[in-house]
């Protein structure tokens, strides 16, 4: 209850659908920052925080994972009706997440090998990103998401302006803390060229190859990438399994199709040769 007169303080929801919850772990991670936040805004809607849970319409709706089940197509629907603005976080609502490497095998083989009693399962052919149902107002990357990124948006929204989020490729972040090129230096095989930064160059950073947590960046080179990647000694089956893991379907989309020039006898990933 606010006081008479006062100005009623925006409502936020935080809603779940096929994930893992780190998303939603990397919010509550915001201890020091959800404190000054809490007397700023009204948590109506967080399950995995809190059981005291008001309906809406909310201001502002978080939304962690990806659209996999008939029951997730009614309800993302609902949610869109009842927010005013609707942000997508981690790599499972913005792309799919890892289950959605079933759009590119047999989902009912996928079923029967990992649940005894499969008949009872009710999941769709397809894991989609939330985008590819309702009208979303932004989309916030990562598996998982940054805390600072997190807070930027939802200060962003509240305060009725667009979050300063870059688009650009994790490259940058590694020139920002001084982080020898890997492919270059040691012929380290890395997605950082094409991946969108946020995690820091954390990977980098400690001598390991980005493998894209975060997805596709703004521009990626997809045609110049994949023959980097098989000059640093990766076959084009390694090439698609380091595409094909969180964001397969951001990835996927961008992959260059047989046909396409990618370079002067170099093959697609998974193109006969």
């Amino acid at each position: 209850m606010g006081v008479p007169g006062s100005r009623p303080r925006p409502r936020l929801g935080v809603f779940k659908f096929a994930s893992c919850d780190g998303c939603q772990l990397t919010l509550l991670d915001c201890e020091d920052e959800l404190l000054p936040l809490s007397g700023e805004v009204e948590i109506a809607h967080f399950v995995e925080a809190s059981g005291d849970i008001r309906p809406g319409p909310y201001d502002l709706s978080l939304v962690e994972g990806s659209v996999s089940t008939p029951e997730h197509l009614e309800r993302i629907r609902r949610v869109r009706a009842e927010s005013r603005y609707l942000v997508t976080i981690g790599a499972c609502a913005t792309a799919g997440g890892v289950q959605a490497l079933r759009n590119y095998a047999d989902a009912a083989e996928f079923r029967a090998a990992v649940y005894a009693e499969p008949e009872y399962i009710e999941t769709l052919a397809t894991s989609t990103a939330i985008e590819a149902h309702v009208p979303v107002d932004f989309q916030l990357r990562g598996c998982p998401i940054d805390r600072g990124q997190l807070i930027e948006v939802i200060t962003a929204f509240l305060a009725g302006r667009r979050p300063d989020i870059p688009g650009h490729s994790v490259c940058f972040a590694c020139k920002r803390r001084g982080t020898p090129c890997l492919p270059v230096s040691r012929g380290i095989p890395c997605l950082g060229p094409v991946t969108h930064a946020g995690c820091g160059a954390l990977c980098p950073a400690y001598g390991r190859g980005c493998y894209g947590c975060f997805g596709p960046s703004s521009s990626p080179n997809m045609p110049a990438m994949i023959p980097l990647l098989r000059s640093d000694g990766m076959s084009d089956e390694d090439v698609l399994r380091l595409l094909h893991t969180f964001n397969v379907n951001g990835f996927s989309a961008i992959e260059p199709e047989p046909g396409d020039e990618v370079e002067p006898g170099v093959r697609r990933p998974g193109q006969p040769s």
